[in-house]
Parts: C-alpha cells; sequence; structure tokens
C-alpha cells in the first residue's frame, strides 16, 4: 500500500501519481485533496502520510507540493520517515536503494505528468540494498532523531 496525498498546489499532478501506482500494480491509499478549491497545507498532509506508515497502514508515501521541498521537510520530522525530493530518476531510486528513502516529495511546479509518473514507477521498482554501509548509515540516522529527542 502506498499513502498518497497533496496540498492545493500538488493536487495537478494527482491523476498521474495515481496511474503510476496503478501500473505498477500497487494500491494506494488516497488521503487527498482532489481539488485545489480550498488551501491546504503541506505539514498536514505529510502528517497523514507518516502517520499511515509508522500505523502500517502503507509501505511508502507519495506527498506532491508545490516545490517539493516543504513537504520533504515536514515528513522528515516524522520518526521513522525517511522523505527526499526527487526530481530525477537517479536519486528516486538511489534514495531507496542507499538510504531507504519510504517517502517520495515531488514538486507540482517542477516536473511535469510525464516526468512525475517516471520518478512514482523508479520509486517503487527499487529496494533497499542494506547491509555493510548502507545499513551502518542509518544507524547514524536514527542515533541522530535519538540525540535530538534527549
Amino acid at each position: 500500500m502506498i499513502a498518497v496525498s497533496f496540498d492545493h498546489r500538488g493536487v495537478i499532478l494527482r491523476d498521474a501519481v495515481f496511474a503510476a501506482i496503478a501500473a505498477e500494480e500497487h494500491q494506494a491509499l488516497d488521503l487527498g485533496v482532489a481539488t485545489d478549491a480550498v488551501r491546504v497545507d503541506y505539514p498536514d498532509k505529510a502528517l497523514e502520510v507518516g502517520m499511515a506508515i509508522r500505523r502500517g497502514e502503507a509501505d511508502r508515501g507519495v506527498l506532491v507540493c508545490g516545490s517539493g521541498v516543504g513537504a520533504s521537510i515536514a515528513a522528515s520530522k516524522i520518526p521513522g520517515i525517511r522523505a527526499a525530493i526527487c526530481h530525477d530518476a537517479y536519486s528516486a531510486h538511489q534514495g531507496v536503494e542507499h538510504d531507504d528513502m519510504n517517502v517520495l516529495c515531488l514538486g507540482s511546479e517542477i516536473v511535469g505528468r510525464e516526468l512525475a509518473q517516471e520518478l512514482v514507477r523508479t520509486f517503487l521498482r527499487a529496494r533497499f540494498i542494506g547491509g555493510g554501509r548502507y545499513a551502518d548509515r542509518l544507524e547514524k540516522v536514527a542515533e541522530l532523531e535519538r540525540m535530538a529527542d534527549g
């Protein structure tokens, strides 16, 4: 299950994101929004996606706001969430393979429909390599979270 959410600016990529998820034969957990008629703040959407992952309702997430930056910052504040903004296919797969990224953030004002679909497909196909230096680095990231909490 892939938790998916958009703020009012990100919604223009809604159909493209859902189409890419379906093309990869994943199910989407639709956390809204469906229209740009009402302003929706990206931190609220990031929290919904992050908590869906933490509760085990979704394995990964996709967040879309205007630039992707705000969504990435907000989602990364949630313990256990490793969110990153990606505007190229290399980052979309390398972020998963090396850093175990579990939330892909996109900027609707930066990427178009076709690139958004490529990035979602690439993100979903990628798998964490694990072991060795990659696991060691993730442990260091987890330590940063623990240090910040206490």
